[in-house]
């Protein structure tokens, strides 16, 4: 088992200490879950801090073992204004997570696709008017955070019958700074292009790739995010979505590489560890 370089109280009490600036923090809280900080405000993307797929698949042929330590308990993360999930996929829409996040947050907001606003008042058995529903080319303030939508590709752009995106990537705007959180997506037509119009300051992109003997929807390889990091013009990209299952990662040399030979600036990241960006 992978250990966190800091995790429980650390964790918090690390958190607590970096309201005293102004800058952009970051940490990684393993997968694809990254808590935000800017001035005391707190943004969490797409948490999964629970065993719940370790044990729905065990005994399977699909097993999913975990292979870092949880950095934390949802429940005591209490200080969160708001949480996303860029899709239905459990770790990226785990009600063990989720449930007690939200108990633990009376007034925090839930951003995730429009599309999927039924399915997740389902799984995480609360009222589905309370969700923030985002859609390719939307956008909603919640507190100081801007939320742009646009779609992710995981491995195509799946949209239902009203034509909305089942899979989404948020931009999300405060004060001097821009973060992109990507969710799961392979590179399509255009994406790079789409990207640029924003200066996005911090990226945060999957490098698992896609093998089809995994059976599950594959992602951008670490050469691939590299590119796309460098094509859009992102300040600082941060891999993620690698080192939690034993079935379904990589080892991020390929991206580090990638990175170095494009002049690419990036952040590597170990779970529980913060990136820090300064204003601008």
């Amino acid at each position: 088992m992978i250990a966190a370089l800091q995790k429980d109280h650390a964790l918090l009490a690390d958190v607590q200490a970096s309201h005293k600036d102004d800058g952009l923090h970051a940490w990684w809280l393993g997968q694809s879950g990254f808590l935000v900080q800017w001035q005391g405000k707190h943004l969490l993307f797409d948490p999964y801090l629970s065993d719940s797929l370790t044990l729905k698949y065990a005994c399977t042929e699909k097993p999913h073992v975990r292979m870092t330590e949880r950095v934390i308990a949802p429940e005591r993360l209490d200080f969160i204004d708001v949480v996303t999930s860029t899709h239905n996929h459990t770790d990226h829409l785990d009600g063990e997570t989720l449930i007690p996040l939200l108990k633990a947050n009376p007034n925090m907001k839930l951003v995730l696709p429009e599309a999927n606003r039924a399915f997740a008042s389902d799984r995480l058995q609360c009222n589905p008017s309370e969700f923030i529903g985002m859609d390719d080319g939307t956008e909603s303030k919640i507190g100081p955070f801007r939320f742009h939508a646009i779609p992710a590709a995981h491995e195509s752009i799946d949209r239902d019958d009203a034509g909305r995106c089942h899979f989404l990537g948020y931009i999300v705007q405060f004060g001097p700074f821009t973060v992109y959180h990507s969710g799961d997506t392979i590179r399509y037509g255009g994406m790079a292009e789409r990207l640029s119009q924003w200066e996005i300051d911090l990226a945060f992109l999957p490098i698992n790739g896609s093998r089809p003997e995994r059976k599950v929807p594959g992602n951008l390889w670490g050469r691939e995010a590299a590119q796309l990091a460098k094509d859009a013009g992102i300040r600082t990209v941060i891999p993620c979505h690698f080192d939690m299952f034993e079935f379904n990662t990589v080892t991020p040399g390929e991206f580090v590489e990638t990175c170095q030979g494009l002049g690419q600036p990036y952040a590597l990241l170990k779970s529980g560890q913060k990136v820090l960006l300064g204003a601008k």
